[in-house]
């Protein structure tokens, strides 16, 4: 549970490997075992809210599961609330051309727009209006410039009031025992790739700790040393006549399933072990097997949670 005792969890990884599916798994697993929490998504896509069954998550954290609220970022929005806390400016109504105002300096202005994001979850930190906040972050290749943003901007301005702002924020996020990244990953030689090249871009230009690398989709092994000389025998022409004239032509598919499944596990394995070189020795790695379903949405999510409790409980 050491992991769900943070404040603030970033989940990232290469697009396909189920970041989003494993960010509602964290959770939902830290919800149930009593830690009120917050999920965010960074991208507004909805597919977070898809992975609970539910509409779009607004702006505003919406409650979904006892102790669970899910919401999702957005530039307008986040603009409001930081000019109404921090710049103490009221708003009536919407502030649309503000808002693209806002974007277009950020577009020119690389670390603006992330600092907002970044800002509203580090705020919710702050106060403590919630145990602990789980971000569905950007894929692996943008996470280094959302999280590094605060450092970004704290080096460019020097004074006022956007040092005062970046500093407390580098406080929660530069404070490992609060704020931890996790990476996904599948045991495929390009997600390894991915995972291995966004660990030294973390370690070289930002402080944020590295809280865990979640394998998803790992194959399970279906045969022990000696059930493998076996099977390797069975594979043989002879012994395969032998089971097709015994049991009928399916028995050489199963035979090709399983010879298929052990091929590509002992490539996954490969994969695994040179990822594991390349984790800090007291950095969890925690694995989640192959479902084998064609599950969505909170089915999914529960297989993923019943599989990360068996890793952290």
């Amino acid at each position: 549970m050491q992991l769900l005792n943070r404040q603030l969890l970033f989940v990232t990884g290469k697009g396909g490997v189920g970041k989003t599916t494993v960010a509602a798994a964290i959770a939902q697993l830290a919800a149930q075992h009593g830690r009120r929490t917050l999920v965010c998504e960074m991208d507004a896509k909805g597919a977070l809210a898809a992975a609970f069954d539910c509409s779009p998550f607004p702006y505003q954290p919406r409650q979904i599961d006892s102790n669970l609220f899910g919401m999702a970022m957005n530039t307008e929005d986040s603009l409001r609330e930081y000019l109404k806390l921090f710049v103490r400016i009221p708003f009536v109504g919407r502030i649309g051309p503000l808002a693209r105002t806002f974007d277009f300096v950020a577009d020119a202005a690389p670390g603006v727009k992330e600092i907002l994001a970044i800002g509203k979850l580090c705020y919710e930190v702050r106060e403590r209006n919630y145990d602990l906040v789980v971000v569905d972050a950007e894929a692996s290749g943008h996470i280094v410039s959302q999280i590094g943003a605060p450092r970004v901007i704290g080096e460019l301005v020097q004074v006022g009031l956007v040092r005062e702002q970046t500093k407390w924020m580098l406080d929660i996020l530069e404070d490992p025992e609060r704020t931890g990244l996790i990476t996904v990953t599948t045991p495929e030689e390009m997600p390894v790739n991915e995972t291995i090249e966004l660990l030294d871009r973390v370690r070289e230009r930002t402080k944020v700790d590295l809280a865990g690398v979640v394998v998803n989709r790992v194959l399970p092994a279906l045969f022990g040393t000696r059930e493998m000389a076996v099977f390797d025998q069975l594979s043989t022409p002879a012994a395969q006549g032998l089971m097709t004239g015994a049991a009928g032509r399916r028995v050489t598919a199963v035979v090709d399933a399983a010879r298929m499944n052990e091929a590509r596990r002992r490539v996954g394995s490969g994969h695994l072990e040179r990822l594991r070189g390349a984790v800090p020795a007291d950095t969890p790695m925690l694995y989640i097997p192959e479902l084998f379903t064609r599950a969505v949405g909170r089915r999914a999510v529960s297989q993923i949670v019943d599989a990360l409790s068996d890793e952290l409980i």
